[in-house]
């Protein structure tokens, strides 16, 4: 599958990682781009990627010209652009016929999500999101488990992703952390949107149930910033558990620290992306067993998500690259159910909406 990726020029993050991971199994080769909204830059950037400079747009109305009639033309694109211009780019490539992979969030803000839904279903052109920790193969077990009853009916969840980056005022010299804090860029949400979506989508993901309701506590913790740095939500799932979802990005001397914990009527499980490669599973009776990747005593889909013998670390990239290695299969007409789509990014932006709408309010129903 031929790839445009739309974002990742200098500077950029993400955009590189999108690459690596599609790239990871061979069926997507990244052939065009728009890396940069100055066409030299562009460029620059494309040559950096190995790309054929003719290839490397100004825009993304230029790269879908200069593709429609190529016989080796992109037949998707990644988009890696800060939020504000997810909606826009998504909108284009989709009425245009081009497969969509998103960075999270869907968009900036709920409305555009909501018209996004639309968009999608009108054009029926394939529309998906990296949630990239649902590409974890003991994520996956987690929910496979959890669905097959090995804890019994959910009682309590706690979903923690702190980071200490934005503990101090570094926006005015950094690239990453100006436009995430930057409402005309980020939305209405900045460590909500950032990372606490990720938690909120995991929950959903592994639970297999729906957040029903919520209790937001959105804070700014650093002088002059107009967004929250700072996040706890209260949720409760539509099946009855009450939990916790605690966002920081200013938890001071944290890093990525992302873990899952759900306890249920007969046991529990708890995933932490410092130890992405296993899955603890607790007992009534105090007993704790450690699954780890690439075992024999994993479900399929778990084994599909593992490249690795057991005790071979694999880690963000590789997760990264099993949902591009599930939109190729998606695009070649193979199912590729546990990838997130627009419902996902929908229900993310309503998260991300009520919460801030709602903040220190008390309970809300979260209805979308």
């Amino acid at each position: 599958m031929r790839l445009g990726l739309i974002g990742g020029g200098p500077g950029a993050f993400i955009g590189p990682v999108h690459r690596i991971a599609a790239e990871m199994d061979r069926e997507i080769q990244l052939v065009a781009g728009v890396f940069s909204s100055d066409p030299a830059r562009s460029r620059a950037a494309g040559q950096g990627f190995g790309i054929d400079p003719a290839r490397a747009y100004g825009s993304l109305e230029a790269l879908i010209a200069g593709e429609r009639d190529r016989p080796d033309g992109v037949q998707m694109v990644a988009i890696t652009t800060p939020n504000h211009l997810h909606f826009a780019m998504a909108k284009t490539a989709l009425e245009a016929g081009i497969a969509v992979m998103s960075d999270k969030p869907a968009t900036a803000t709920l409305a555009e999500a909501t018209a996004l839904e639309q968009i999608v279903a009108r054009t029926g052109t394939p529309y998906r999101l990296t949630y990239t920790y649902t590409g974890y193969p003991m994520v996956r077990e987690m929910r496979a488990r959890i669905a097959a009853g090995a804890i019994g009916k959910i009682r309590k969840f706690v979903v923690e992703y702190l980071q200490g980056w934005l503990a101090d005022p570094i926006e005015g010299d950094n690239k990453q952390a100006a436009w995430r804090v930057d409402p005309a860029r980020a939305g209405i949400g900045a460590c909500i949107g950032d990372i606490g979506v990720h938690g909120f989508n995991l929950l959903e993901f592994v639970t297999g149930e729906k957040v029903a309701s919520l209790n937001a506590d959105l804070v700014t913790v650093v002088d002059g910033r107009t967004l929250d740095d700072d996040c706890t939500v209260g949720l409760r799932l539509d099946g009855g558990a009450h939990g916790i979802l605690l966002a920081s990005q200013i938890a001071t001397g944290e890093r990525n620290t992302l873990r899952i914990r759900v306890y249920g009527a007969t046991g529990s499980v708890e995933w932490t992306h410092d130890a992405c490669d296993q899955l603890r599973i607790g007992d009534a009776n105090g007993t704790v067993t450690t699954l780890y990747a690439g075992g024999g005593a994993l479900g399929a889909d778990a084994r599909a998500a593992a490249r690795l013998p057991a005790g071979h670390p694999e880690g963000y990239l590789e997760a990264f690259a099993n949902l591009y290695r599930d939109f190729a299969g998606l695009l070649n007409d193979r199912d590729a159910p546990l990838l997130p789509g627009i419902e996902s990014g929908l229900r993310s932006m309503a998260f991300v909406d009520t919460a801030v709408r709602h903040n220190g309010a008390g309970w809300v129903d979260l209805t979308i």
